[in-house]
């Protein structure tokens, strides 16, 4: 796979609604984006908070542009002392809930983000949907 469908986003924006309404019985935001960042899919569930949108396409686009999650991006900046502003892009986020989606051959081809739950269950919810990509 060389590219993000958007069938295939489709199909990981529902993954992600389904685990956060089966685990964590929370409405939550999911963004999908390409290897550059930019936004392929997004949905609000029905009541998840407004300031969640833009969180979570934040997250997606961070994954995508670390090529690593969220997570791991705020254990680097934790380990080295760092601000993520030292990487001179205001749209980055070290806020946990943002997973890289690798292609079978481990080629970025975009990312996920989740958010309205605890950033921890954002992270949960994100990675467990990765590790079904490509499934």
């Amino acid at each position: 796979m060389t590219s993000l469908t958007r069938e295939a986003a489709s199909c990981l924006l529902e993954l992600a609604m389904n685990k956060a309404r089966q685990e964590f019985r929370k409405p939550v935001c999911v963004s999908v984006c390409d290897a550059q960042g930019f936004l392929l899919a997004f949905v609000r569930m029905e009541g998840a908070p407004v300031r969640s949108i833009q969180i979570s396409q934040g997250k997606a686009y961070s994954a995508a542009r670390m090529g690593v999650s969220t997570q791991a991006v705020l254990a680097r900046l934790k380990n080295e002392g760092i601000e993520i502003g030292y990487f001179c892009d205001p749209l980055l986020t070290a806020l946990p809930g943002g997973t890289p989606l690798k292609d079978a051959a481990g080629k970025l081809v975009g990312a996920i983000g989740v958010s309205g739950l605890t950033s921890a269950e954002d992270q949960l919810v994100t990675d467990a949907v990765a590790a079904q990509f490509p499934g």
